[in-house]
């Protein structure tokens, strides 16, 4: 789909939306296209992360694209694919340049990372038009950056810059557009140096965790959690321990 380019560069998928004189705005087919590219690298072993980004230098993504109308049924994945994917271990990271904005900002906010140029702005303007955010921005806004500053974003419509986003916590890095794509990669590759079943239980018991009621909750329960339990019982938690004492480079297999 000519929409949305899928490329590989090793273990990373690469998802761009390409629609950059409409400032990506995202059509209802897109969510489609979105949502079995997800599907494909969640259930490829070769593909360990993700990384989203838009073309061209106006906009990551404007959210929705009003012409083709509001979507009321979105994929399993929900919104863009992603929103609503919960059960996805791998790591993914937002690369933004320019505006997200609306659907935008919800689908950066859903990636496990933002990396951000000092070019990027960031807001949830539904309001302006008479809308409520429905991609998960109201409910993951507060739990990223906290309840007061978070409604001072939604109630005011305002857009932010990167750096604010960075002051705020939402915003991993800063860089300037030039040096993008080297963050992104620099950031892929500290996180392939561990291994990829211990990065994706680590994802998935923060996440987890946090719905728990107390950080003792959380610790009690993290043994019953899936992608922990897999970890435990993984050659790749022996390969690690065992090439820290051996003084050599661990080989992971994933397993």
């Amino acid at each position: 789909m000519s929409d949305v380019l899928i490329s590989h560069d090793g273990p990373i998928t690469h998802i761009r939306l390409n629609r950059p004189n409409a400032m990506n705005a995202i059509t209802n087919e897109m969510h489609t296209f979105l949502d079995k590219a997800f599907d494909d690298f969640a259930t490829d072993d070769t593909q360990l992360i993700a990384v989203v980004s838009g073309a061209g230098d106006r906009a990551f993504c404007a959210g929705s694209d009003l012409k083709d109308g509001i979507g009321k049924h979105y994929p399993r994945g929900g919104y863009a694919g992603l929103i609503e994917r919960f059960d996805l271990a791998k790591p993914v990271i937002a690369a933004v340049n320019g505006f997200a904005l609306g659907g935008g900002f919800e689908l950066a906010l859903a990636c496990d990372l933002i990396i951000a140029s000092d070019t990027a702005s960031f807001g949830l303007p539904e309001p302006l038009v008479g809308a409520v955010a429905l991609g998960g921005g109201l409910h993951r806004l507060p739990r990223q950056i906290g309840l007061k500053q978070a409604m001072g974003l939604i109630l005011t419509s305002r857009r932010v810059s990167a750096e604010e986003g960075h002051r705020l916590g939402f915003v991993h890095e800063v860089v300037t557009a030039d040096n993008l794509d080297e963050a992104v990669a620099n950031v892929c590759a500290d996180i392939l140096k561990g291994a990829p079943i211990a990065v994706q239980a680590s994802k998935m018991t923060v996440q987890k965790g946090l719905a728990e009621d107390s950080v003792a909750d959380a610790m009690a329960a993290q043994e019953t959690y899936q992608e922990f339990a897999k970890w435990r019982q993984s050659d790749d938690a022996v390969e690690g321990i065992s090439a820290f004492t051996e003084k050599r480079k661990p080989v992971w297999t994933g397993k």
